[in-house]
């Protein structure tokens, strides 16, 4: 992983403001080294001035200058005129976690439609907060007349509104009854927790495919972001194991063991801690072979 990459990711988390893409661009520099995010920073800019463009003369036609009109202005420019659609077919592809592809590409995954809706939409004029729904990600758009959580908005159905019971649906369908439904679970993600999911998606992917450098790269970055993270220690430590980073990997584990505590692991955690012990002891012999 290059210093640098690391420098300019937790830069652009904690510069002013709320802005995510230039966070996301330095994420696909992981799959792109040579990204020149500018470009993409200029397209977002000039998408933004269109956007506003359109609302603009909507609410002139219409005479209808509310949150939820100028939603539906903005969702006619995105999805109609611009195309973005939910990549279905190929939804566990990395480019989907990119946002430098997904504006090529007009396609992506909840979150990065999510990224592109929010920063399209700031640029303009609207307030869009994103919201870290489990398995889905959505966004929100505060509406002074209507009660509750404003108008909730899934990106990657075409800018689809989603009642309280829609969300209640969408959470069965996708993590089933592992978590009880919440208004809280509607509230609006932070910049930090919207990257972190980034890149828990990203890492996923690339350990699904077998990718162990670039997981580790990825892993790299949520430990820069949440060094307190004992799971990403974990898994930086397991994929130097694969990657037969003997040094490295025993380093990790071993900080691992040492951190983790077994009185507050259940069963199968356990289970695992017994199995990454055997793998400590494995490094071990092999590290006194070399001596």
């Amino acid at each position: 992983m290059r210093k640098d990459l690391v420098e300019s990711l937790t830069a652009a988390s904690n510069a002013p403001g709320t802005g995510l893409a230039a966070a996301a661009l330095v994420i696909a520099r992981i799959e792109y080294p040579r990204l020149d995010a500018e470009r993409y920073l200029a397209r977002l800019d000039a998408m933004g001035d269109a956007a506003h463009r359109c609302i603009e003369r909507h609410v002139d036609e219409t005479g209808d200058a509310s949150t939820a009109s100028c939603i539906r202005a903005f969702n006619r420019y995105l999805f109609d005129d611009q195309r973005f659609v939910g990549n279905r077919e190929r939804y566990e592809d990395p480019r989907n976690s990119c946002l430098n592809e997904v504006l090529e590409r007009r396609t992506g995954i909840p979150i990065t439609l999510s990224l592109v809706y929010m920063e399209v939409g700031h640029r303009a004029g609207l307030q869009i907060d994103g919201i870290n729904f489990p398995g889905h990600f959505l966004v929100r758009c505060p509406d002074v007349s209507t009660r509750g959580s404003g108008l909730i908005i899934d990106p990657f159905h075409a800018g689809a509104q989603l009642s309280e019971h829609d969300c209640r649906l969408l959470l069965q369908k996708h993590v089933g009854s592992e978590v009880a439904f919440n208004k809280s679970l509607l509230a609006p993600a932070t910049r930090p927790q919207i990257v972190v999911r980034m890149l828990l998606n990203l890492k996923r992917i690339y350990v699904h495919m077998r990718s162990f450098p670039q997981a580790r790269d990825v892993t790299e970055l949520l430990l820069a972001l949440t060094p307190s993270a004992l799971s990403e220690l974990r898994d930086r430590g397991l994929l130097a194991y694969h990657l037969n980073d003997v040094t490295a990997a025993l380093r990790d584990l071993q900080t691992y063991l040492k951190l983790a505590s077994m009185s507050d692991l259940d069963k199968e955690a356990r289970e695992e801690h017994q199995q990454i012990w055997e793998h400590v002891k494995t490094l071990r012999r092999r590290v006194a072979a070399l001596n």
